[in-house]
């Protein structure tokens, strides 16, 4: 913390007088000291003094002060001003301008420390996660909602105690955090016997040394059971899946774009806001996360059944190549050209979408014409003396910073507000870890099917690693080492050893904790209708989570997310009695 930003324009008094003689005595420095109506300090060459009037003996002391300039920092006001009660505030040309107390540096300290908790308390009020503070003897400091909530236990009754009076301490990740400086993130977590959380821990350090730690913790037990109900529908529901959107065309055409997390379903609803206009479209996002696809179902949405939809990786095609591949040429335009000539994307997408992808890497000299196509929607073709008209929706994609590359000279800025009317972020796979298990189970039973290598489950410790995988190619990586795994699979399992070599192995739990996590199975087997395997299936997890709660089925229905009323509904459907 900078000195000057955060104390001298609040706390340092510029009342003050400076004498600069050494040599001034004791009469004259009283007669200053009495008559004066502001703190006087004498210069010597011992250092500053301040000079004022004994309260007991009513003489003249000389009190020896600090020098603190104003770079000076929080930490070295606090070590000068500990071994002196006042302190003289220099500028960056050695002037005196001012004078800080201990009194005054204590009060606007503490001052800080209450808003510092206030924002803290905020935060914590605010988030809705699970995140448990303990310092260095284990005791609660901080317990969220979030926590309440996951835990079933009150913030009034567990702050400043041990959370080893709560929990069991072999499944309290936190502690390990706290004694080896372990930390932990994205890491899958098994915190009690019908608990699973996604969690991330770090210890706190002070000056180098441990003094409590932290985790944050989401439960994901209920989407782990879901997901495997699911997936357990295998291969009659993938199929079924398919003929409908094959058939249907009022079928959502986001629905090949997985996930639930929060940060998926955010630029979700921004592409389908999008696709109801014509305007361009701009998408972000690092290669791999599944921008086509996007582009794909904004195309669905607003254009007509067959309408085409015609893509360009403007990185993939030679420069000196671009122009023909975009505009296509005449016959005998250039030497080795088709001599019936060749329309270019830009006709073959007439009344449909032209998808620009990597639109940052596509060459400076063809932005221009670019820029006049999307302008005029008229072209010519290499060779050709005749304008062609064509009426297009453009969208694009760039895993650059477009900004970036203008302030380089490498993108024009009019083409860069051309196609950026309506943009969007597609999220990292690192930034919505949540969907990592829906987007295996998917890729799981699809590449199953594709390879006819029936699977019958994915063990915790795969399941561990997938999770704990930082994805730098995002849903392409995930889906090419799914892919990988069941291709190496035997007799229907997947083996740790068949993952990418660049992917860390966990350590798979140990075996009474493995025995309880809930498993990952596949049947592929099934004889009985979707509709009877639905049912089965439904009324297993009820009869799960009825059990869960002792048979209380309003905290039953508040688990499963549904309303009571539904609950007893289903429960007499499915035949459940209790």
């Amino acid at each position: 913390m900078n000195f000057s930003q955060k104390l001298l324009s609040r706390i340092v008094d510029t009342d003050f007088t400076i004498v600069e003689s050494e040599q001034t005595n004791n009469l004259l420095a009283k007669e200053i000291a009495i008559g004066a109506s502001k703190k006087v300090f004498q210069i010597t060459k011992a250092g500053p003094q301040w000079i004022k009037m004994d309260d007991f003996s009513q003489e003249v002391v000389y009190i020896p002060c600090s020098t603190l300039s104003v770079n000076s920092t929080i930490e070295d006001a606090f070590l000068e001003l500990r071994n002196a009660d006042i302190a003289l505030i220099t500028n960056t040309s050695d002037q005196f301008i001012g004078f800080l107390t201990y009194e005054v540096f204590s009060n606007y300290l503490f001052t800080e420390y209450q808003r510092a908790q206030a924002y803290l308390k905020t935060i914590l009020d605010t988030i809705d996660e699970s995140c448990t503070v303990i310092d260095q003897d284990a005791k609660v400091l901080y317990w969220t909602k979030g926590a309440e909530e996951i835990f079933s236990v009150k913030e009034k009754d567990i702050i400043g105690q041990p959370i080893t009076n709560f929990f069991s301490p072999e499944r309290l990740e936190i502690l390990n955090a706290l004694k080896d400086g372990k930390s932990v993130y994205h890491s899958q977590h098994h915190a009690r016997k019908d608990l699973v959380v996604m969690i991330n821990s770090k210890p706190v350090y002070l000056n180098e040394e441990i003094i409590g730690a932290v985790v944050s913790e989401t439960d994901i037990t209920s989407q782990i059971l879901l997901n495997n109900e699911l997936y357990n529908t295998s291969e009659k529901l993938f199929i079924l899946e398919e003929e409908v959107r094959k058939t249907s065309p009022s079928v959502n055409p986001f629905s090949y774009i997985k996930g639930n997390s929060p940060a998926i379903k955010r630029t979700l609803e921004i592409a389908r806001k999008a696709a109801t206009s014509d305007a361009a479209v701009l998408i972000y996002g690092e290669s791999g996360v599944g921008k086509e696809l996007f582009a794909k179902a904004i195309h669905n949405l607003r254009e007509p059944e067959n309408s085409p939809f015609v893509a360009i990786n403007c990185g993939a095609i030679p420069s000196g190549l671009f122009e023909s591949e975009i505009f296509g040429y005449e016959k005998g335009a250039f030497s080795g050209a088709n001599q019936k000539g060749k329309k270019g994307k830009v006709e073959l997408a007439k009344n449909g979408t032209l998808f620009l992808d990597e639109i940052g890497e596509m060459p400076l000299e063809m932005q221009v014409k670019i820029l006049r196509l999307l302008q005029e929607k008229r072209f010519y073709t290499v060779g050709g003396t005749k304008e062609i008209e064509v009426d297009f929706r453009v969208v694009a994609a760039t895993n650059r910073d477009l900004k970036e590359l203008i302030s380089e000279g490498k993108f024009r800025e009019d083409l860069y507000y051309r196609l950026n009317v309506v943009n969007f972020k597609v999220p990292p796979l690192r930034e919505r870890p949540e969907d990592i298990i829906e987007l295996t189970h998917y890729f799981l039973y699809e590449l199953s099917v594709k390879y006819n290598r029936p699977i019958h489950g994915i063990s915790q410790d795969v399941m561990q690693a997938l999770l704990q995988h930082t994805w730098p190619g995002n849903i392409r990586e995930l889906k090419n080492a799914i892919e990988r795994l069941v291709a190496f699979s035997e007799n229907g399992e997947i083996r740790i050893d068949d993952l990418p070599n660049e992917m860390e192995r966990i350590p798979q739990a140990a075996a009474d904790e493995q025995a309880d996590l809930p498993s990952y199975q596949v049947n592929t087997t099934e004889q009985l209708s979707l509709q009877e395997q639905l049912r089965v299936y439904e009324k297993d997890i009820i009869l799960k989570e009825l059990s869960k709660v002792d048979g209380n089925k309003l905290l039953c229905a508040k688990n499963l997310e549904i309303t009571r009323a539904t609950l007893y509904n289903r429960m007499n459907k499915l035949g459940i009695q209790l």
